[in-house]
């Protein structure tokens, strides 16, 4: 083999070696580290064995309620609804696309749509009543969900859940967060999760928020001041406690309860209470 020759083999395997470490360096500049805290944040959970995180929010007369509005509750059919639905201070004719069946003088009315009641503010006795108590236990616990002092983390990756771990804690955020993928939230079934966020949420179509290791969706709740929409086929898990409107996608399900201080807009869902 001539000397031209070794230096050309010679240039061959050092270009090669060149082209895998920028390969390599490009590969680490470009991959997001993991955000996800590694422990549970202060307090005892639930109370019980076991539990870490803050004392859960008490949602009182409104825990009544899949889902409780105060403007309107629309529906595009067909969804399946497990609990009851409530619309207070707005009449009946404001619930939508349930098709719903009031029995005369009935303080209840029914819908092939809905394991559950449906209850509105011009009902018959007690129902007028009984709405009054639970839109007002909304709006406190949706106040002492946001008053929750010293969070365990706060900012944490921007806003930005898509690919995290969570443990249980209090997490708080000033502007709008995003989930753009799936999202865990581990821990055990005494651990609690208040997210206090001062935006709105944004779920992807497709993307889940996954409870691991016996978490229950009772124990997790979202504070949110501003919209919270759900993509199309999302799935939500937990309490959501919107100031404003909550608005679900085509197909998107929610194991949970939604409570909004103005409007509830479904789309082909399918929401369990837990």
């Amino acid at each position: 083999m001539t000397r031209l020759e070794n230096r050309s083999k010679r240039g061959m395997w050092l270009r090669a070696l060149l082209l895998v470490a920028v390969a390599a360096g490009c590969g680490d500049s470009t991959s997001a580290p993991d955000l996800s805290p590694t422990d549970p944040g202060a307090g005892p959970g639930t109370g019980l064995p076991g539990g870490r995180g803050p004392a859960p929010v008490i949602l009182g007369a409104a825990g009544n309620y899949v889902i409780l509005a105060k403007s309107a509750a629309s529906n595009v059919p067909t969804s399946a609804i497990t609990g009851n639905i409530g619309l207070s201070p707005a009449a009946a004719s404001f619930i939508t696309g349930l098709a719903l069946s009031l029995p005369a003088g009935g303080a209840a009315s029914t819908s092939a749509q809905v394991t559950g009641s449906v209850y509105a503010s011009d009902y018959a006795v007690p129902t007028p009543a009984n709405l009054t108590t639970a839109i007002g236990n909304m709006q406190t616990a949706y106040v002492d969900a946001a008053g929750r002092p010293t969070p365990d983390h706060t900012e944490l990756a921007a806003g930005n859940l898509g690919g995290l771990t969570l443990p249980a804690g209090l997490y708080k955020w000033s502007n709008t967060v995003t989930i753009p993928r799936n999202v865990t939230l581990s821990g055990g079934a005494n651990d609690v999760w208040i997210f206090q966020i001062a935006g709105g949420v944004t779920q992807a179509s497709a993307a889940r928020v996954i409870m691991s290791g016996g978490a229950l969706p009772q124990n997790v709740f979202w504070q949110v001041a501003g919209i919270v929409s759900l993509g199309t086929t999302a799935h939500m898990e937990g309490i959501v406690l919107s100031q404003t409107a909550i608005t679900l996608g085509t197909g998107a399900s929610v194991n949970g309860r939604l409570l909004a201080q103005t409007a509830v807009t479904l789309a082909g869902n399918a929401i369990v209470q837990p």
